[in-house]
């Protein structure tokens, strides 16, 4: 008999690596998310009472696909007066054992890889896409998702069905777009795994959520290999993640990029970003390429500021939005000084897209620390520090404005 403990990890790292091909898999042969989600859950649940008794088996994956798809027949013929319901008890009972290995390692990968498009369609909205991937594709509990997202799990689980049934209703094809279809919908998808990324690795943000972005922009490198962008996303996500035990102190303050700690950075996940980014082309890439320029970099001088303000003139014509512009203006004021930046960073808030964002007021003042004015600055600061909701962003605002003064 294995002991509790280890049937509870062994079922954990199962549904961790598993879930999500079970629920896509079953999705494609019933049509019907619901059902497949409850399946899985149900399989779950079955491995914790059995797999203490029976021993863990050697493929636990396998094990809970089988259950879960037997779960599914069960429930279909307690329904399957209905002719729509027969037709999906034929489809689920061809998947069977019989199958070739290779044949069904590549239907999952087929199906998970439809399941995130199908999540990031066009016709929800952008935090409906965002919750509903979180949910399907990575499996993370709702509870955990309303946490991340301040709403209550009730909330959020009309949310996510909402957004089910929208899917049923509209029709949306449960497919990998082809062609020009492809090549306009990839960058939802990634934009939906990047502001997940960005949802976790922001101060007072959830961990979890930058986890796992990562953990999806691996599984979208393995299913679409020949796309750089893909590559570039998650180049950019490993490289900025690398810095995340030592963006804080060991008071839990924010310590900016030109103060932290380098031995603390993961490099590990710096060498597998570095080795990830191709000639930078698309807007990921390009990112991907700035932040390498920060991680290859052994203190804040060696920073190779000209090549970052390139990078960003590339950027900033391939994408031109206020924050881009920000960054440049930042990115220049290194390279070429602090009146060029303060300049550039005028025409960026010129149209007053950026006058309530407080990046752009601290932004200001570091730029105009580093051209003397040190009274103007840590002003800056201070009115930065007022406009921030996160106290650890406040408090890090604060100590600039406390050390100019």
């Amino acid at each position: 008999m294995t002991s509790t403990v280890a049937v509870g990890e062994a079922v954990a790292a199962a549904g961790e690596e598993s879930f999500a091909k079970v629920v896509a898999t079953l999705i494609r042969l019933t049509g019907d998310w619901t059902l497949a989600e409850d399946c899985a859950q149900d399989a779950l649940a079955r491995a914790l009472e059995r797999w203490p008794r029976d021993g863990v088996p050697n493929n636990p994956g396998g094990w809970l696909m089988t259950v879960a798809r037997n779960r599914a027949v069960d429930r279909l013929r307690r329904t399957s007066t209905e002719q729509q319901k027969l037709a999906q008890l034929t489809r689920i009972e061809r998947l069977d054992d019989t199958e070739p290995p290779d044949a069904r390692e590549a239907a999952v990968v087929d199906d998970r890889l439809r399941l995130i498009f199908t999540c990031c369609h066009p016709a929800l909205s952008l935090e409906s896409r965002v919750a509903l991937t979180l949910r399907t594709v990575a499996g993370v509990p709702t509870a955990d998702i309303a946490r991340a997202f301040l709403v209550s799990e009730s909330a959020m689980t009309r949310r996510l069905t909402r957004a089910k049934a929208k899917i049923a209703a509209a029709g949306i094809p449960y497919r990998v777009p082809v062609g020009d279809a492809l090549t306009e919908r990839l960058p939802g998808v990634l934009a939906v795994v990047y502001l997940l990324f960005t949802r976790g690795y922001d101060s007072g943000g959830e961990p979890a959520l930058a986890d796992e972005a990562v953990r999806l922009a691996r599984l979208l490198v393995g299913l679409m290999p020949g796309e750089s962008e893909i590559a570039g996303l998650l180049a950019l996500c490993l490289l900025q993640h690398s810095r995340r035990h030592a963006r804080t102190n060991a008071a839990g303050e924010l310590v900016p990029l030109d103060r932290q700690d380098r031995s603390r950075w993961d490099r590990a996940a710096i060498a597998e970003g570095l080795a990830l980014l191709q000639t930078p082309a698309g807007p990921y890439s390009l990112q991907a390429a700035i932040a390498a320029c920060h991680a290859t970099s052994q203190n804040p001088d060696d920073t190779d500021w000209p090549r970052i303000a390139a990078l960003y003139d590339q950027l900033a014509r391939l994408h031109r939005s206020p924050v881009v512009g920000l960054n440049r203006a930042v990115a220049h004021g290194f390279a070429h000084g602090p009146d060029i930046g303060l300049s550039l960073l005028a025409e960026a808030r010129a149209d007053g897209s950026l006058d309530a964002y407080p990046p752009a007021v601290a932004a200001e003042a570091a730029l105009t620390a580093r051209a003397g004015d040190t009274t103007r600055a840590a002003q800056l600061f201070r009115e930065a520090a007022l406009a921030v909701t996160s106290e650890q962003e406040r408090s890090a605002l604060l100590s600039r404005a406390a050390e100019l003064d």
